[in-house]
């Protein structure tokens, strides 16, 4: 076992949200490295998601994601303009397909206008079929402050400003033990046999594996470590030409936003992600799921032809809550919640994450400075 190395922050998990966090740390001067136990970043949840910079429509309000959200929006669309992050400001619509979907927009445009989002537009089928003549739809929601984000050259500019405020992105290092020390946070990892490093602020943001983290934290109150639930998305690409402009999403179901339509910043358009509840790692995409997103997509899309769709790939939201259970909110446990002094530990940081990094960086950074 080597030597102790001591650092004032270490951030555990290098995808959108660790590296955001170690981003705001840097700048706050500490002196920070963030373990990853893949061999590159942001491998993970941030990897596989629909690149959406999200407004802040659907969640409860006063929730973390209602606030968060709203303002990782702003924060996001600054930062990529600041630095050159490829990003458009594309806009969503959100279509009804059925008389209940239209009522359903309007409790969706009253519970945005409460999280302070105040720019959504009504349309009309009319307007809708000037907008995207493609579309079927009943009514529609226009969401302008809805965008797209090359995510992995956002993860890439945030590890160039950690790089360059003398941090360090340490890779193929997974962490095995946290055990609270006189002078911080003892943490041991795989790297090269043992290493240890004592940190005085560690910061949990290893999506799926925080969980597994949090467990091995000498004095973390097993309590507080929230059940977690793999909840996959499939996504399937589209062949041919473009049908839209914009984002298109249904009317939300129950876990998730429904089959909708992204298109990326090359161009490309892929619809997802369904809901499938798995208990391992799995991301192969089942070409037989597309069934149902055939009849998912041509409620809104009637024009989708058969042999359109070919299987893409898929992601794994980091679910607290399962089958039966409510829509779950970020859950961010600082020292006053589990009693450890200068540990933040994130669980559940689906969507909307990437949109709220930014927000959420700032919002551990100031945790930890309360400790």
């Amino acid at each position: 076992m080597s030597s102790l190395e001591r650092v004032d922050a270490v951030v555990i998990g290098a995808g959108v949200v660790g590296l955001a966090i170690a981003r705001s740390l840097v700048r706050r001067n500490r002196e920070i490295i963030v373990l990853e136990a893949a061999d590159n970043i942001g491998t993970g949840v941030s990897a596989r998601n629909s690149e959406v910079i999200h407004a802040g429509i659907y969640y409860p309000r006063y929730s973390l994601k209602a606030r968060l959200c709203q303002q990782g929006n702003e924060m996001l669309y600054q930062y990529c303009e600041d630095y050159g992050v490829p990003h458009k400001r594309c806009g969503k619509l959100i279509v009804a397909t059925s008389e209940p979907d239209k009522e359903s927009l309007v409790a969706i445009a009253r519970g945005a206008s409460k999280n302070g989002v105040t720019d959504l537009e009504r349309l009309s089928p009319e307007q809708v079929f000037e907008l995207e003549p493609e579309i079927e739809c009943t009514g529609a929601l226009l969401s302008p402050s809805t965008g797209i984000i090359d995510s992995h050259a956002l993860m890439l500019s945030f590890q160039g400003e950690v790089e360059n405020g003398g941090g360090v992105v340490a890779l193929n290092s997974k962490v095995t033990r946290l055990t609270p020390a006189k002078n911080g946070i003892s943490i041991v990892t795989n790297k090269s046999g043992d290493m240890v490093l004592e940190a005085k602020r560690v910061v949990i943001a290893a999506g799926l594996e925080s969980h597994s983290v949090a467990a091995g934290t000498r004095g973390f109150p097993r309590q507080l470590i929230p059940a977690l639930f793999y909840c996959k998305g499939n996504y399937f690409a589209l062949g041919g030409a473009r049908p839209f402009s914009r984002l298109i999403y249904p009317v939300p179901e129950k876990h998730g936003l429904g089959i909708h339509a992204t298109i990326d910043m090359q161009g490309a358009v892929r619809f997802g992600p369904d809901t499938q509840w798995i208990d391992h790692e799995d991301f192969h995409v089942d070409p037989s799921r597309a069934a149902r997103f055939y009849e998912s997509i041509r409620r809104y899309y009637p024009g989708l032809p058969e042999g359109g769709l070919y299987p893409d790939y898929a992601g794994i939201r980091p679910k607290t809550s399962g089958l039966e259970g409510a829509r779950q909110d970020f859950q961010i446990l600082g020292p006053a919640t589990h009693g450890i002094p200068g540990l933040v530990a994130l669980f559940g940081i689906e969507s909307p994450g990437l949109t709220s990094c930014l927000a959420i960086a700032e919002h551990v950074s100031k945790c930890l400075e309360m400790r």
